[in-house]
Formats: C-alpha cells, sequence, structure tokens
C-alpha cells in the first residue's frame, strides 16, 4: 500500500476497507460509539494504520447501512438506532452479535412469522418444476439430516428450504427478505432455541409445505406453514 492514499493492490485495499466496517459496525451497535459520536477520517488512519483511501470507503459502507453520517466541519457521525438499515444483513448479523442480541433475534422471527404463511401460498402458485423439485428434495434432505442430529448441516438445508420458497412466489419483497430469514435461522441455533434433534413435527411440516408448492396447493401451503411459524412462536415465548 503507498503513502497518500493511494493502493498498489485493490483487494488488499477491500479487505482493509471491510476489516474496519466490520470493527466499527459491530462497536456501533453494541453501543460501544454512542448516537452523536464523532469520527474522523485521520482518526481512523490513525487507528487501524490504513491510507485515506482506505479509510474513506469503509465509511461509505457504514454510510449505506446508515450508521454514520458526514457533517461539514465536524466529521463523521454515529447515527442513533433508528437510523439504522435493519434489514442489511450486515446490521443484522451486528445486532445478533451485540448486547441486545436477544431483542434483535425477536423482531425478526417476529417479521418472518408475519411473512412466511403468505409467501408459502406464494410460492404454490408461482413456482417452477425446477423449483418444486428443489423444495422437495430440501425437504427430504432435511428429515436425513435432522433425524441423525447433524444439526449444523440441518441448518443450512434449513436455510435453502426456506430461501428457495420466499423466492418462489416470485414476489421481489419476500425474496429481499431471503438473507434476513437465512440470519434468524442461524440466529436460533446461537441463542439456543433450536433443539439438537428437530422435532418431527417440524420435520413432517416441511414435508408438507414442499408438497403443497409442488401440487400447487396454496391453502395446503399455508396450512402447513402456519404449524411451522407456530412451532416458532412457541418456541420464542418460552
Amino acid at each position: 500500500m503507498h503513502q497518500g492514499g493511494s493502493v498498489a493492490n485493490p483487494s488488499v485495499a477491500r479487505v482493509g476497507r471491510d476489516a474496519i466496517s466490520e470493527t466499527l459496525g459491530r462497536e456501533i451497535v453494541d453501543g460501544a460509539h454512542e448516537a452523536g459520536a464523532v469520527f474522523t477520517l485521520e482518526s481512523l488512519q490513525q487507528r487501524f494504520g490504513v491510507s485515506r483511501t482506505v479509510a474513506r470507503d469503509s465509511v461509505k459502507v457504514l454510510e449505506s447501512h446508515g450508521l454514520l453520517y458526514s457533517k461539514r466541519r465536524i466529521g463523521l457521525v454515529v447515527t442513533a438506532a433508528e437510523h439504522w438499515d435493519v434489514m442489511s444483513p450486515a446490521v443484522i448479523s451486528w445486532r445478533l452479535a451485540s448486547a441486545a442480541a436477544r431483542e434483535a433475534f425477536i423482531e425478526l422471527t417476529q417479521l418472518r412469522i408475519a411473512v412466511e404463511t403468505e409467501a408459502a401460498a406464494l410460492a404454490a402458485t408461482g413456482r417452477t418444476e425446477v423449483q418444486a423439485h428443489q423444495m422437495l428434495d430440501l425437504a427430504a434432505t432435511m428429515r436425513r439430516l435432522g433425524e441423525s442430529e447433524r444439526l449444523s448441516e440441518f441448518i443450512q438445508a434449513d436455510i435453502a428450504f426456506h430461501r428457495l420458497m420466499l423466492r418462489a412466489g416470485g414476489n421481489s419483497m419476500f425474496a429481499a427478505l431471503a438473507e434476513v430469514v437465512a440470519e434468524v435461522l442461524t440466529g436460533r441455533t446461537k441463542h439456543g432455541l433450536m433443539p439438537t434433534r428437530p422435532m418431527p413435527e417440524a420435520l413432517d411440516a416441511h414435508d408438507g409445505v414442499a408438497r403443497a408448492i409442488a401440487d400447487k396447493d396454496p391453502r395446503e401451503a399455508r396450512r402447513y406453514m402456519e404449524i411451522l411459524v407456530d412451532e416458532v412462536r412457541s418456541a420464542l415465548e418460552e
């Protein structure tokens, strides 16, 4: 990396930018820097030992998430939580790693409960043949992994299942929530709300959702998804 702000290797600069934005993002979301706190590019350069260009690029990332804004003659100001882009996967990840992780997880789970029943019904009317086969395959994979208590692999299959379902209906707003739901499913495991061996009822319900979507039966897709979200709701309440 050259002095004066130019960068010899763009990939190195990108790693530096991501490392700084990740560190500051986690700190801001976790409350280490209160709303109104001020940074400058110079202070970031000094702290992280990077060029002005890398510091500026990392700030742009945080500005895009609503965590910072530039104020003339003042510097880079930390924003209050109500200005954060709470739907950003990065902000979700930082919130779930913060002291307020449980509150964030509850909010995200409530969003999932509100959306997924309708998304399942829509997928039953909008899925392609390829998507229908993929959902059936994923449901079968989840049963195999769940019954053998291979939880980490099960979670990945579960994420793929719900991501596909949200996209299969053709609703771009639902599709945009795919990564949000992925973070919720991951967070459920982190917070001890996922049993080591998935409940048989949940595996049956995933099978039911997949079959209903393959059969283009929105009523049954909604019914089975209601079983799933009820199980999630019960775990949340407990």
